[in-house]
Parts: structure tokens; C-alpha cells; sequence
């Protein structure tokens, strides 16, 4: 959590080290491009308006392919990722909008959360001897960044392509205060789309004050396509002996915990509906596992598989945790019941409270990166 903040160049040295997806070319706004061809784009087109008038953007990112994801300047927020089945038929995998009225009318989204990701107990913790106190926002508990979050801010865009991938990258000042929270944090969010159809997010955050910092997307997939039917068919693994067991308002307790003889083993492939029933407290999953690591770099933290389409997601992360959501709010009726699932890479919830778990102060001079890789294929077999 603590790691220091890497130029862009250092960052590609150290993607090609643990074995990332290979990217041509300079950085934003660095060296040129090796001699290629250039096979992915990059589209920009109006997205509407803040509420204060301000407007907002969409990019399109394309690889060679013609799959594409789609990210607005609201929340950096993804809007689709079209992707297709085993047929060539694409579908939007992710809940989004087309334009900013969805999320005015409470359209789930796949914004960037932060400045914490999750809950933390009690709207409050104590930093370097004093406490601080945060928006309270669930009950007397903090989640999600506070009543507007980073998931509602208007963010800075730049684009570019280099080689094979197309890349979107968003900026936001968090000013010192802001729902709580000590000192003025810079954040940059970058997407890369490749020929692979990986969906590369890296995180960035600087402070000039010690503060805590979670920062995560929280995508609703559906690998049926978005809307299409509840995700309780998927088939699941999570590369995870462990989880954080919570109380009642889905509070860590501090204890860590053996995934072993309940419906939170997922080490095999398993349907997410098999158990869901046997969930004890939230109406579905709603759980953070602590992902298998060994050593350091991106590491496969889930796997999925719908078998209809035949579309497979994986997901690898720098993070410590991931949260399976269900999303178990969806009403049945704006959305269907069990209609997507999560995966939000994470430092474990209310780990400012918790000496035990791994740390997410940040403080000047060693900034936060982190790192999630997305890949989307119609590969059959179980990894």
C-alpha cells in the first residue's frame, strides 16, 4: 500500500517484469512509437452535462478486434464492455449508460470508488495519534468514499493509443477535507485496452498529508450480457483460503478465517446460486476474500465462466483482497434479481481499525499504486 509512486516508465519496466500485457510505444505524452502498425483507436463524443452545466465525455476505446469498452469522464466511470460469445455475437457485459440521464435516475455503475473503498466503522479512525472523523453514510458507518465519492465527480480525461492498445486516463484532486479526509490527494486512473481483450486499470494517488486510501472499481458484470437473466449459472473460482468474517452491518470483526465448509469455498469451480441460500447475513454474497499471493506483482485472484455464451472472465490484482458482491439490492423489477456480480479488488473493509490487517495509509513522499487486469475470452476449459 505504501509502495512509492512510480513514473510511467518505471511502471512499464515493472508491467513487463511480472509478465502484463506488452505495451509498444512511449507514454502519454512521452517517446514515439515503434515502427507497427497501429491497430486500436480511440473515440470521444459528448456524454451530457453535470448538474451545474458542466459538460461531460465518453471514450470509446476499440482494439483490433472490434471489441470495446467505453469510459466517461463521470466517476471514470466504464459504461460497456462489448466483448463477444463463442458464436462472435458481442454484448455489453457490464451495467452502463449511454449518456449521463441513466446515472441521474440511480443507473448502477462501474465508477471508480474511493477515497476508501468499502466500509469503515463508525465513520471514523485514528491516524498517526488522532482520530479523524469521515462522512457517515451507512448508518453511523462510512462506505464508499461518503455521500458523493469519487464516483460522482466530474474527472479529467487524456487519451492516446500506443501500438495495439488503447489507453484513457483520468485525473482527480481530492482536496484536503473532503468528506472527512486529511490532506490533498491527486489521483490517477488509467484504462488500457489491448488486442487480448484485457482491460488493464491502474490506480495512482499522492498526498501531501497522511491519509487512508482504498480505491477500487465497482463494475456489475454479467457474462450473459447485461440485463440478460441473474448470474447464479456463472461458474466461479476465487483463488482464496481465506475471507474477513463481519458482523450484521458488514463490519470486519478483525478475524481472518478459513474459507473451508462454508459456501465461501470457491478454491474449485462452483455455480454462484449452488450455495447462495446457505449465506449467512446479506441476502447473497457480500464477502471479502483475501487472495492467495506469492510474492509480489498482478496475481490471479478469480476466474469465471458462463456457460451459455461461453464467455470466461479472469481477474488479476496487486490488491490484498477482492469483494464478491451479488448484487443483491437489485429489486427484480429496474433490474433482474441476482442480476451481476462484483469483483472489487481491495484493501480488506475498515482496515484503518484493524492493526492486524494490511495497511492503507498513505503519506507524502510514498504514494499508492495499484493494479486489476480484466481478460475476456470464449476459452472453454477451466484454466
Amino acid at each position: 500500500m505504501n509502495a512509492p509512486s512510480l513514473s510511467r516508465r518505471e511502471a512499464l519496466r515493472h508491467l513487463a517484469a511480472v509478465a502484463v500485457l506488452p505495451v509498444a510505444g512511449g507514454w502519454l505524452g512521452g517517446c514515439a512509437t515503434a515502427a507497427r502498425p497501429t491497430t486500436a483507436s480511440v473515440v470521444g463524443t459528448d456524454f451530457g452535462r453535470m448538474p451545474d452545466g458542466r459538460p461531460v465525455r465518453l471514450h470509446t476505446l476499440k482494439n483490433a478486434s472490434g471489441a470495446t469498452v467505453g469510459v466517461s469522464e463521470y466517476g471514470a466511470t466504464i459504461t460497456s464492455i462489448r466483448v463477444p460469445d463463442r458464436t462472435g455475437q458481442s454484448a455489453n457485459v457490464v451495467f452502463g449508460g449511454d449518456s449521463m440521464d441513466a446515472y441521474q435516475r440511480g443507473l448502477p455503475a462501474a465508477s471508480v470508488i474511493g477515497r476508501y473503498a468499502n466500509r469503515i466503522h463508525g465513520a471514523r479512525f485514528t491516524l498517526e495519534g488522532r482520530e479523524v472523523r469521515i462522512t457517515a453514510n451507512e448508518g453511523g458507518n462510512h462506505i464508499h468514499g461518503g455521500r458523493e465519492g469519487f464516483a460522482s465527480k466530474l474527472w479529467q480525461s487524456h487519451t492516446t493509443v500506443e501500438g495495439s492498445t488503447a489507453i484513457a486516463e483520468f485525473r482527480y484532486r481530492s482536496v484536503d477535507g473532503e468528506e472527512g479526509y486529511p490532506g490533498n490527494l491527486d489521483v490517477t486512473v488509467t484504462y488500457e485496452w489491448n488486442d487480448q481483450n484485457e482491460l488493464l486499470i491502474t490506480y495512482r494517488a499522492k498526498t501531501d498529508q497522511a491519509t487512508v486510501v482504498n480505491l477500487t472499481n465497482h463494475a456489475y458484470f454479467n457474462l450473459a450480457g447485461a440485463g440478460n437473466g441473474d448470474v447464479l449459472g456463472h461458474e466461479l473460482k476465487i483463488q482464496a483460503h481465506h475471507y474477513t468474517p463481519s458482523d450484521a452491518a458488514l463490519i470486519p470483526t478483525g478475524e481472518i478465517a478459513s474459507v473451508a465448509g462454508t459456501p465461501l469455498d470457491f478454491r474449485g469451480f462452483h455455480r454462484i446460486g449452488e450455495r447462495i441460500r446457505d449465506v449467512r447475513g446479506p441476502k447473497g454474497y457480500d464477502h471479502n476474500f483475501i487472495v492467495d499471493r506469492r510474492g509480489g506483482g498482478l496475481q490471479l485472484a478469480a476466474q469465471i465462466l458462463e456457460p451459455n455464451s461461453g464467455r470466461r472472465m479472469t481477474c488479476h490484482t496487486t490488491e490484498p483482497g477482492i469483494q464478491l458482491y451479488t448484487a443483491n439490492h437489485f429489486d427484480g423489477v429496474h433490474q433482474p434479481r441476482y442480476g451481476a456480480f462484483c469483483f472489487e479488488t481491495q484493501h480488506y473493509p475498515d482496515s484503518p481499525n484493524h492493526p492486524n490487517f494490511p495497511s492503507t495509509v498513505v503519506r507524502p513522499g510514498k504514494g499508492f499504486q495499484s493494479q486489476t487486469r480484466f481478460r475476456f475470452s470464449t476459452d472453454q476449459s477451466k484454466w
